[in-house]
């Protein structure tokens, strides 16, 4: 089984790609079982004045959880709405 580091490699290349963003910061790494259960910190254009059409320099700060296999493949993934846990 892969250590956390690589785990951690992983999630963070994972949502660069998916969400064409420029920096993940992963900041949960557990392996529950055969798999990985994690957390990354992701800043991303504001949806709320890009849904105006505004240009925006503003970044919203966004967390994702990322559900991955003993072999590292991505399992899901999906944003952890504010105030859950």
């Amino acid at each position: 089984m892969a250590n956390i580091e690589t785990v951690g490699k992983t999630v963070s290349e994972f949502l660069k790609k998916a969400l064409n963003v420029k920096d993940v910061k992963v900041v949960k790494v557990a392996k529950i079982d055969n798999s990985w259960e994690c957390e990354a910190e992701v800043y991303e254009e504001s949806s709320f004045i890009k849904s105006l059409g505004l240009p925006t320099k503003t970044q919203d700060r966004n967390f994702y959880s990322v559900k991955l296999d003993a072999g590292l493949e991505v399992e899901s993934y999906g944003r952890i709405k504010e105030g859950s846990e």
